[in-house]
């Protein structure tokens, strides 16, 4: 989702365990009938899966399975589960909410042994569960059941991006969010500036930011930019693949290539844009405000984001609303594919129901309800139509001549990327992640510090063999 901040995974509700049961215990205890108990009567607003006594029969496989906590997930999936129910009578589901901070806390569940059997996981911090050991090799289960109908519906890159580099599959699509130019047509109307459209370069992104930043209120200081970008690790490295540059080679994970002059010169671009032409907002520029919340309130003219933003922006903006493809780079085109995936636990007691689980969280009919219920882009090709026709009826208005398509280019289109990921990392973010502060938030480093980093991330990197 993507790591997707602003992303759906940004946006996750905390989750606040009963006092009389931990949600570590519960994960322990799996799906007890005293935990499903006390769950539900501590903390009724979880909308844990129901729990009966019938649930509760030996005869009965108890899986604990863990996803999102927004505000539209659970009651969404508590309908799903029970037609999974119906149709798998020998299998029960307790759905349990994602816990804040779950890169943290799950990983240390992990740890622990306490890990529920099924769970979704996401960006850099999925692969890094991979990597440890705890996620379950999904190779003979989609050998075994999965038809290469249901494969190639699926996007290339994100497909492959589930894949450790010695081939265990450690996930399958959950969605498909896609990176797209979101612009408020009404301040580029005022400018007189014209729209992005699917044939622009950075070049054209360039003169657009400049003409589109302004002090709006002629107090000496910048209230408008041309655009912002995350500052997370997926939203820069497509900005290096675009210079045909790479964060870690792609045949060598312990390679750090972040040092290499298309990836510095990328880079510098971004800087200058926030730095220098000051064009492009900082989080300290507009406040530490999420960029969707900035392009909402009008601050910006543009804003790089995904499809997972959709709903919010369509709901909260009072403009209209304009979406391109992303931008295409000196080297090439590419957008952003996120890895937004189901894994199953390596420790589970129970891996056959397990899979049972996950066929049906990527079922056609569990895309299309996520795609309904929040306007999340299907992983799948071929549910791409019904999802542009939900979002149309939902906001008619709106989406009056906004080319909604634009986020599935990359993917029908074949020039769609994924997070590339170190052999280890876990250490190889932290160190990027303090550099990029300076960098780009505080502009206090000059780029040539990557050669730096670079070395220090490699240092951290196992020995290849």
């Amino acid at each position: 989702m993507v790591n997707h901040m602003n992303s759906t995974a940004s946006q996750r509700q905390p989750f606040r365990p009963p006092a009389k049961t931990s949600r570590r215990v519960f994960l322990r205890l799996g799906s007890l009938a005293v935990a499903g108990a006390a769950l539900s009567g501590c903390a009724p607003t979880l909308s844990l899966s129901p729990f009966s006594s019938e649930a509760a029969t030996p005869e009965k496989v108890q899986l604990v399975y863990q996803d999102w906590s927004t505000e539209w997930f659970p009651p969404m999936v508590q309908q799903l589960l029970a037609e999974f129910h119906e149709t798998h009578p020998h299998i029960h589901v307790f759905y349990t909410p994602d816990p804040e901070n779950l890169q943290e806390k799950m990983l240390a569940d992990l740890q622990a042994g306490a890990a529920p059997d099924v769970f979704e996981g996401c960006c850099d911090f999925f692969p890094i569960w991979a990597q440890q050991g705890y996620a379950l090799d999904l190779r003979p289960f989609v050998e075994a059941d999965l038809d290469q109908a249901t494969i190639s519906d699926w996007n290339p890159a994100q497909y492959r991006s589930f894949f450790t580099r010695d081939g265990r599959q450690y996930g399958l699509p959950k969605y498909h969010g896609a990176l797209a130019l979101y612009y408020n047509k009404d301040i580029f109307d005022e400018f007189g500036v014209e729209y992005p459209n699917a044939t622009w370069t950075h070049d054209d992104y360039l003169v657009a930011m400049r003409q589109l930043t302004h002090d709006r209120d002629s107090d000496g200081q910048t209230d408008l930019w041309g655009s912002m970008v995350d500052i997370t690790w997926d939203r820069l490295q497509i900005h290096v693949n675009g210079w045909g540059g790479h964060f870690v080679d792609p045949a060598n994970p312990a390679r750090c290539r972040m040092d290499e002059p298309e990836a510095l010169a990328a880079l510098e671009w971004l800087r200058a844009r926030m730095h220098d032409d000051r064009v492009m907002a900082t989080f300290l520029d507009v406040k530490n405000v999420p960029t969707r919340q900035a392009f909402i309130t009008e601050k910006l003219a543009m804003v790089e984001d995904g499809s997972w933003a959709l709903k919010d922006i369509l709901a909260n903006a009072n403009f209209r609303l304009g979406v391109a493809p992303f931008p295409a780079g000196p080297a090439r085109r590419v957008t952003l594919a996120t890895t937004d995936g189901f894994g199953i636990y390596a420790g589970t007691r129970h891996p056959e129901a397990a899979w049972e689980l996950v066929k049906f969280l990527i079922s056609k009919e569990y895309g299309r309800a996520m795609a309904r219920a929040n306007f999340l882009q299907p992983a799948r090709a071929s549910l791409i139509e019904e999802w542009i026709g939900f979002i149309q009826a939902e906001f008619p208005q709106q989406t009056r001549d906004v080319d909604l398509a634009a986020f599935a280019d990359g993917h029908l289109k074949g020039y769609s990327v994924t997070a590339e990921i170190f052999a280890n990392q876990i250490e190889a973010q932290q160190i990027a992640d303090a550099a990029w502060h300076q960098i780009f938030t505080l502009g206090q480093t000059p780029i040539d510090e990557l050669a730096q980093v670079c070395r220090q991330i490699q240092a951290a990197q196992p020995e290849t063999k």
